[in-house]
This record gives structure tokens, C-alpha cells and sequence, in this order.
């Protein structure tokens, strides 16, 4: 990998694949994986869509903000962050300082196909919400990334992709 301690950041939508590809590259690559979600879960002791049926999404931001600052000084991981991730610029500048930034983007159709919403606290009104959110963070994912991987292939070539881009690059943006 490029430079050592350099993590590799996975940003995209929910259900673009980020734990199932991020898990995928940090084996080949022999990281550590940190999926953001499960780590807040394990904290809390109760599920994503717990947090937010009590709480709220303005708890649950709360939350993946303190682990987006503490996952970010690890060093060697993939991290695949939660959907909501880039709505808070401090997220996305710690997760900056820590390593390279791929926004994985995969159609919101791909998306419906593929996805079980139940569990998802933001997608439980069905594909209008998705079109939606996809429409207002769209914009922000390509801002803050370093990268752009289409996922409409299969897995291998995408984490191929990944595990090229972390090979020939540090940071691009250092």
C-alpha cells in the first residue's frame, strides 16, 4: 500500500456496498476493517434504527461524529462510513486527514434491487426517499472524495479498482 498508516475511506450511499467491499479490500490487503455503524451498535448496545426510533437523527449524528473522530486516528484501516457521514464537513475532515477518500456510486436503481430496507432507519419510506437522498448528497460525496468507483460490475473488479487506486496513491490531495 502506499504510505503506511494510511487508511482507505469508503463514502457512498446505503446499500452501495461499502461494508461488503471494505471488508473484501482489507482482507487482499491485510488492513483492518472498521464498519462505522457496527462500531456505534457496539458502543451503544442497541441497533442503528433503535437510536433512531428513540433518540432521533439528530442523537444518531451526534454519535457517528464522535466515532468518525475516533476511528480517524487508527491507522491501516478500511473504514466504511455510514450513508449520512458527508452532512457534517468536521467528518469528512477528519476522515480527510486519515487517508484516501473512494466514493463508491451505484445507481439507486442497483440499489432498490439489491437492498432489504427494513433495517435501514432513512430508507424505511421506500425508493422516493433513496432518489431523494441521493439527490442531496450526491453533490457532497464527489466534493469530498479522492476518488470515484462505479459499482455496476462485479464485486471483484470494484475492490480490484479499490486496491489499485490504494497502491499507487497516498493522498492525492496532501
Amino acid at each position: 500500500m502506499g504510505k503506511k498508516g494510511v487508511n482507505i475511506v469508503l463514502i457512498g450511499m446505503p446499500g452501495c456496498g461499502k461494508t461488503t467491499i471494505g471488508k473484501l479490500v482489507a482482507k487482499r490487503l491485510d488492513m483492518k476493517f472498521c464498519d462505522i455503524d457496527h462500531y456505534i451498535e457496539e458502543k451503544e448496545g442497541r441497533s442503528i434504527p433503535d437510536i433512531f426510533k428513540n433518540y432521533g437523527e439528530i442523537y444518531f449524528r451526534k454519535l457517528e461524529s464522535k466515532a468518525v473522530e475516533k476511528i480517524s486516528k487508527y491507522a491501516d484501516f478500511v473504514i466504511s462510513t455510514g450513508g449520512g457521514v458527508i452532512k457534517f464537513h468536521n467528518n469528512m475532515e477528519f476522515l480527510k486527514k486519515s487517508g484516501i477518500i473512494i466514493f463508491i456510486n451505484r445507481s439507486v436503481d442497483d440499489i432498490i434491487s439489491d437492498i432489504e430496507t427494513d433495517g435501514r432507519p432513512l430508507l424505511k419510506d421506500g425508493k422516493e426517499r433513496l432518489y431523494k437522498l441521493y439527490k442531496e448528497r450526491i453533490d457532497l460525496y464527489k466534493k469530498y472524495s479522492d476518488y470515484e468507483v462505479v459499482n455496476d460490475g462485479s464485486i471483484e473488479d470494484i475492490v480490484n479498482n479499490i486496491i489499485q487506486i490504494a497502491k499507487s496513491k497516498s493522498n492525492p490531495k496532501e
